[in-house]
């Protein structure tokens, strides 16, 4: 099966302090964007940056040399992750990938057993519109509410002032796509034009229930809670390091 991998990377990190594009803010003494490229290289065919202008001549360079086949598209406005994915769907086309994974930029905590599991099940399962692991977690930053038969019937968001449980179940920032569900759902589902309540942003993960409605989506266990943890501040980098240094 041919996998790209779209990382939705134009933030400035700017609650890290950082001096330099977010996706190469160092963890560990190691740009962000090294260990997304290095965790997926073995299951994707390629990669789309989607980065801030200001950002790309600078991600380039870092990036040279890679085995892996790297594009880059650029987001110029701060509207959200909805329409970052979206801006490379022409690229994405022209690649022909069967299935379209898509991870956050600081979601770089994710177990190479997560990322082996959904290789196969996004193999073993071609149908299913989208396929992605979830994990419970203590104060929870997104919650996936359950339906009666377990299906996503809504996504609470902490930043958009949404009511959160003491423990929740949250995504991991890892999603894997089929090409139908990317090419023809997802855009449909962005010309609702919905923005969040607060910060005012086209978010993908609404799309989440929306497509359960129309198509199958499957969820399966990630390994372990730290992999739900996004690097913002940086609070969430000593929480990291210290869990990569046990």
């Amino acid at each position: 099966m041919t996998r790209v991998m779209l990382i939705p990377a134009a933030g400035l990190g700017s609650r890290l302090g950082a001096s330099t594009p977010k996706l190469l803010f160092p963890v560990n003494g190691r740009p962000m964007i090294d260990y997304l490229l290095d965790l997926y290289a073995p299951v994707v065919n390629g990669f789309v940056l989607v980065v801030h202008p200001s950002a790309e001549a600078a991600v380039r360079t870092h990036c040279r040399g890679r085995s892996r086949a790297i594009e880059y598209d650029v987001q110029t406005e701060p509207t959200g992750m909805l329409d970052a994915i979206l801006i490379p769907s022409e690229r994405v086309r022209r690649f022909g990938a069967e299935s379209v994974w898509i991870t956050w930029c600081d979601q770089i905590a994710v177990h190479p057993e997560t990322i082996g599991t959904l290789a196969a099940r996004s193999s073993h399962h071609p149908e299913c519109a989208l396929v992605f692991p979830t994990v419970a977690r203590r104060a929870p930053y997104i919650h996936l509410v359950r339906g009666a038969h377990g299906e996503i019937v809504e996504v609470r968001h902490r930043r958009e002032g949404d009511a959160m449980p003491e423990v929740g179940e949250s995504d991991v920032g890892l999603f894997c796509l089929s090409a139908a569900a990317y090419h023809d759902l997802l855009p449909e589902f962005a010309r609702a034009g919905d923005t969040g309540t607060v910060t005012r942003e086209r978010n993908f993960l609404p799309f989440i229930p929306w497509l359960g409605g129309r198509a199958e989506v499957r969820t399966f266990p990630a390994r372990d809670e730290i992999e739900s943890l996004g690097i913002n501040t940086p609070e969430d980098v000593r929480r990291l390091e210290a869990h990569v240094g046990r």
